[in-house]
């Protein structure tokens, strides 16, 4: 799912491209992606777009009006950007957007369609379609203490929780806590001011560094490689890989259809975390820590 850096960089190029510019025409491919009725999609054509902003993970196009569009490109949506009329991909396109300078594409690949998009009127409509999640470019350290400690769970799910936390997913959370030197089954409430300090600190810093390289990357052109693994991370999609910090492999916890990729040796003392399928099939064999392993 595309998170904080890459939606942040979707949303500067799509102010420098569409910021003053109107809709000229909208084309639905899937109907299904739009989920809502009213106002209807078809209002928006016609209409100049006044701003572009990003609500946690979701892209929101502002139009003249009070009318926006609300994107959220869940796991596999993504946008691209062609030449004005361009044609909606068969198989895995979505929506056309087209604009005088050209058409923006709303694709989703893969067999589980999740990605949505809703038009609303107001700022009350859009304001809930805000999950909530603070802001860490906004925050200090103590409102992110205290929203951590809100509640008391898992660094993991805390970090990736968007009422929590705006913009931060399975990715970002994994070289976050990497960067920390934190398990991600730290119980939130167990945490000191030391550790949550660290914490909002390799937050900060992750999130910042990626959003440059990303930027730096796609310069004046558009993000066409927006991926959760990338050459450069520490340990997310590294399973198996040598820490880039320590060299011992990357580990992982595999849940539903997510995974947790972590280094032992970094950020549990070398205590191997226990992955719910394989633990329970080897039982006693399964191995404590990262020594047993090797």
């Amino acid at each position: 799912m595309p998170e904080l850096p890459d939606v942040t960089v979707y949303v500067e190029r799509l102010e420098a491209l569409l910021k003053g510019e109107v809709l000229e025409r909208v084309r639905l491919r899937s109907p299904f992606v739009l989920r809502s009725v009213e106002p209807g999609i078809d209002e928006l054509a016609g209409r100049r777009v006044e701003s572009v902003r990003r609500i946690g993970k979701r892209i929101v196009l502002g139009f003249d009006g009070e009318l926006f569009l609300v994107i959220h490109l869940m796991i596999a949506g993504r946008l691209r950007w062609r030449e004005p009329g361009a044609k909606v991909p068969g198989r895995i396109g979505h929506a056309a957007f087209d604009f005088a300078p050209g058409t923006l594409l709303l694709t989703e690949a893969g067999s589980k369609k999740r990605a949505a998009i809703h038009v609303v009127r107001g700022a009350a409509a859009l304001a809930s379609h805000d999950p909530g999640g603070l802001e860490l470019s906004e925050a200090d350290v103590n409102a992110f203490g205290a929203v951590l400690r809100r509640e008391n769970h898992t660094l993991k799910r805390s970090l990736t929780d968007p009422r929590l936390f705006s913009g931060i997913g399975n990715a970002y959370s994994d070289e976050i806590l990497h960067r920390a030197r934190l398990s991600p089954l730290q119980l939130t409430r167990r945490m000191d001011d030391g550790a949550v300090a660290t914490l909002f600190d390799a937050a900060r810093k992750v999130l910042d560094e990626w959003t440059a390289r990303l930027r730096d990357q796609t310069g004046d052109g558009f993000p066409e490689k927006v991926t959760a693994f990338r050459p450069g991370m520490a340990v997310h999609g590294r399973y198996g890989k040598p820490c880039p910090d320590c060299g011992t492999p990357v580990q992982r916890i595999v849940y539903a259809e997510n995974e947790t990729n972590y280094c032992a040796r970094c950020q549990t003392g070398g205590r191997l975390l226990a992955d719910r399928s394989l633990s329970r099939l080897l039982k006693k064999d399964w191995p404590r820590t990262v020594d047993e392993l090797e």
